[in-house]
């Protein structure tokens, strides 16, 4: 049973030497923090960060007498240039663009609702017409969207990169100023670069009338992600063969730990950020991303996952729940979009407990492989990882609970939930 309140003694001399803190840079706040922990937990990944390839943002969040978020972030062993697999958290970003391209569009009838089915163009692709988890049996972005942050439906993401094009998705990231963030490939589909650079044709559609016709499209360009530790690992698995030397990454997904907390600032805080970070999303984009990125596998009814013991409260929810199978009480929502895969588990959440009103952002990146050797299935997932994440999150629930704030804020545009 996790007990979210309990509070250990460095915490308790944290909160009595507040003004010290205080006059501290956020960088050495976050430091103390887990540094000085009790927790074994926490101790043990922080005593070797870079053998666990270990890093950490956490941004605390005032409000003005009008609302407006204030932020003030530490950083703890981040570097942008330190390559990390970021399994799942590249659907965040597709997810948005996606959204953005509807509405770039301007096509009359054609929203993120809207039918759709996909045409098979190339070797590797596969057709859609039909999805048993929507509540109209037919493919929509909307439902690829709600399946990809509900419960990291790998397919769903595949149909939204197969959407967006590699190029289009690649460009429009540039953009927007996330420099290190390039999406490449599908996920869990043993495709080649060329065969990733290529995606299918779409067609949208109710029952009467066509709205759009999307042609496959080819990324005549070859991405790669080159960063100078790239080849991680002694060795891999392909198939049953043991290769004994580093994995190569090069033509990889990559989505930096900095361009995912501020993706997720972007989305939560759009008044607050850079105009060339932010997305051109509608309120109801907004609505809908709010109550996709917090809901909970038993709470969904379109798509609906009533297997509560393997899509249990915290399956997608890593920081504070990640080691239990506990219920989330209703006052908490985590707004969120983990990874793991080879090792790596990531999150990347702004986190509210409307009771306390409270909010935070934090984000992290650890690997277990102990043996580094990807693709054999050891990993410390259950044993270092999971329990180091889901502490952390606990670490800085608590403190933040007891952190001093001016101005009590104003949540009330994310407790979609209580506004039903």
């Amino acid at each position: 049973m996790i007990h979210l309140f309990r509070i250990t003694p460095f915490i308790v001399l944290i909160l009595l030497t507040t003004n010290v803190y205080s006059q501290t840079s956020n960088d050495e706040l976050l430091i103390e923090l887990i540094r000085k922990s009790d927790n074994s937990k926490i101790a043990t990944v922080i005593s070797n960060p870079q053998k666990y390839k270990l890093q950490i943002i956490y941004t605390q969040i005032d409000r003005d007498s009008n609302n407006y978020p204030i932020f003030s972030s530490g950083k703890f062993n981040v570097d942008s240039k330190k390559y990390f697999y970021p399994a799942s958290t590249v659907k965040f970003p597709a997810a948005l663009l996606a959204l953005e391209k509807l509405n770039d569009m301007n096509i009359p009838g054609l929203t993120k609702y809207t039918s759709l089915k996909i045409d098979s163009n190339y070797t590797g692709q596969t057709k859609v017409i039909f999805d048993s988890s929507s509540a109209t049996k037919l493919p929509s972005i909307a439902n690829y969207v709600k399946k990809v942050f509900i419960v990291s439906d790998n397919d769903a993401h595949n149909r939204i990169f197969e959407f967006l094009g590699q190029q289009y998705t690649n460009e429009t990231l540039l953009k927007k100023s996330f420099f290190s963030t390039k999406l490449l490939h599908r996920l869990s589909t043993p495709l080649t670069p060329d065969q990733n650079r290529n995606t299918n044709g779409f067609t949208f559609f109710d029952m009467e009338d066509v709205f759009y016709e999307q042609p496959p499209q080819k990324n005549s360009n070859e991405y790669k992600v080159e960063l100078d530790n790239i080849r991680l690992g002694t060795g891999y698995y392909e198939g049953d063969k043991l290769i004994n030397s580093p994995k190569d990454f090069s033509y990889s997904n990559y989505f930096a730990l900095e361009d995912q907390h501020e993706m997720l600032k972007s989305v939560f805080f759009p008044e607050a950020v850079s105009k060339d970070k932010k997305f051109n999303l509608t309120e109801d984009d907004y609505r809908f991303l709010y109550r996709a990125m917090s809901i909970l596998p038993r709470e969904s009814d379109f798509p609906a996952y009533p297997d509560y013991k393997t899509y249990y409260d915290g399956y997608c929810k890593f920081f504070i729940y990640g080691d239990t199978k506990d219920t989330i009480p209703s006052n908490i929502r985590i707004f969120n979009k983990v990874g793991i895969a080879y090792g790596f588990i990531i999150d990347n959440a702004y986190i509210i407990d409307f009771d306390k009103k409270i909010e935070f952002m934090l984000s992290a990146i650890i690997q277990v492989n102990e043996n580094e050797i990807f693709n054999d299935d050891k990993y410390e997932y259950d044993t270092i990882g999971f329990p180091f994440m889901a502490e952390l999150g606990r670490l800085i629930y608590a403190f933040e609970v007891n952190r001093k704030r001016d101005v009590i804020p104003n949540l009330d545009k994310f407790n979609w939930s209580r506004n039903k």
